[in-house]
């Protein structure tokens, strides 16, 4: 877990540098099903509450597709809808088509764990010309604790491959990272709680997001 956690202490400590910060609480609905041996669906809903979780500021849904490729590997086709309402800004809504693929590096599931989610994404802004794209590297390692319940943390670099008119940038443009705990509540629901700091860099001061963050996990 130790890369994690020095993740989020270099995120940390470039938070001490100029930034603008805020305090947020996300809430995040994840579902998964099978549909067969190889084929598994998924939605999620993330409902983010931004200017020190007063209110809600950005709102996600993204369903997608995927194909199990092994026990331990899957492919996977999705869209995503963004709606953000920044302060003092007018409201953009954002459409996306992503390919995904998810992969244990280390491990067997049960003891410490290492997995991987590589995530290339095509991002479109309504009323506005060109696409983005950009790829998410998330590596995210579980550990048991007791009664099945896992220390759970993540990062999570987001690199542009262009920049465009709209404001996506090229190069590392986001890094995000977590650390919390996966607690079984049901054979199909779990909760991952914790503490997610994400860091935007811009050319101005780089925003900073301290959040309060849940997962709420369903399988069906």
């Amino acid at each position: 877990m130790s890369f994690v956690l020095a993740s989020l202490a270099l995120a940390s400590a470039g938070a001490a540098s100029a930034a603008d910060e805020d305090a947020q609480a996300w809430a995040v609905v994840n579902a998964t099903g099978a549909l067969n041996d190889k084929v598994v669906v998924a939605f999620d809903s993330q409902a983010r509450f931004s200017d020190d979780a007063s209110r809600l500021g950005q709102l996600i849904v993204r369903p997608s597709v995927g194909w199990r490729l092994d026990s331990t590997t899957t492919a996977s086709l999705g869209y995503a809808y963004i709606r953000s309402t920044p302060e003092g800004r007018p409201t953009t809504h954002e459409h996306r088509g992503w390919q995904q693929m998810s992969y244990r590096i280390a491990g067997d599931g049960k003891g410490v764990t290492l997995t991987g989610r590589t995530r290339l994404e095509q991002r479109w802004l309504e009323g506005r010309d060109g696409t983005g794209w950009r790829v998410r590297q998330q590596v995210r390692l579980t550990a048991p604790v007791q009664n099945g319940v896992r220390a759970v943390a993540w990062t999570e670099p987001f690199v542009g491959f262009n920049q465009t008119s709209w404001g996506q940038s090229d190069g590392l443009h986001l890094l995000r990272s977590f650390a919390g705990v996966s607690v079984p509540i049901s054979k199909t629901v779990t909760l991952e709680p914790g503490y997610l700091h994400q860091r935007a860099y811009r050319s101005g001061p780089d925003a900073v997001t301290h959040a309060a963050a849940v997962w709420i996990n369903l399988q069906f």
